[in-house]
C-alpha cells in the first residue's frame, strides 16, 4: 500500500462496534436516507432505488434490481453502478452507529458478471472503529440472499460534522434538506454523502 493510503482492516485496538440504542430494529426498512441520493433516493428516476433494512448487530442488507439504465457492457451492469449500491450500503451502516460519517476509501473486487434485470442481494457489517475511523465490509449476491457471489468490498468511513455538508454542498440543496420539519429526514440526509 502506498504513503498516505488507509488501510481497510481495523487496527489492533480497534473498537468492536456497537449498535446504538436509538437504531432502528432489525428488519427495519429505512427508506431513502434523501429525496435525490443516486443510490436510494426516490427522486432519481435512474437511480439505484436501494432497498435497505437493518440486519442484526451492526448489519445492513439490501437489493436492487439492475435496470437498463445501469448499463456498461449490453446487458450487463456497469462496474460504477455495482461500486455505488456496495458504497450505499456500506454507507447505511452508519445509520445504525448513529453518526454522520463519508466514504474516505473503497475498494471493490469485481467477482462475476451481473445482468440487467437481476437482482443483487447486499450485505454489509460493520468491523471495527478506530477513533473516526469506520471500517465495513459487504458482498452483492445475485438473485438470492445465497446466489453467487458477484462483488465484494472493504471500505473506511471518516465520521464527519454537519458542516462538512453544508460548507461543501451546493445551497440551494442543503437549505432545502435542512428545511424539512422531519427532523429524522433532516439527518438522515447527510448520512452517507462523500
Amino acid at each position: 500500500m502506498g504513503p498516505g493510503r488507509t488501510t481497510l482492516v481495523p487496527p489492533p485496538g480497534a473498537a468492536s462496534p456497537v449498535r446504538h440504542p436509538e437504531a432502528p430494529a432489525p428488519g427495519t426498512l429505512l427508506g431513502p436516507h434523501y429525496d435525490q441520493c443516486f443510490g436510494c433516493g426516490e427522486g432519481q428516476p435512474h437511480g439505484l432505488h436501494l432497498q435497505a433494512r437493518a440486519g442484526e448487530g451492526v448489519s445492513i442488507t439490501a437489493e436492487f434490481t439492475v435496470q437498463p439504465a445501469h448499463q456498461g457492457a449490453p446487458g450487463l451492469a456497469h462496474g460504477g453502478v455495482l461500486a455505488s449500491a456496495l458504497d450505499e450500503t456500506l454507507g447505511s451502516l452508519n445509520w445504525l452507529l448513529r453518526v454522520i460519517a463519508v466514504t474516505g476509501r473503497l475498494e471493490t473486487d469485481f467477482v462475476r458478471p451481473v445482468p440487467v434485470g437481476a437482482t443483487l442481494h447486499l450485505e454489509a457489517r460493520c468491523m471495527g472503529i478506530d477513533g473516526r475511523k469506520i471500517y465495513a465490509s459487504a458482498v452483492g449476491r445475485i438473485d438470492r440472499p445465497d446466489g453467487p457471489v458477484a462483488v465484494r468490498a472493504d471500505a473506511v468511513f471518516i465520521e464527519v460534522k454537519l458542516d462538512h455538508f453544508t460548507r461543501n454542498g451546493r445551497p440551494e440543496e442543503i437549505k432545502a434538506a435542512m428545511a424539512d420539519p422531519d427532523q429524522i429526514k433532516v439527518a438522515r440526509a447527510f448520512e452517507v454523502n462523500p
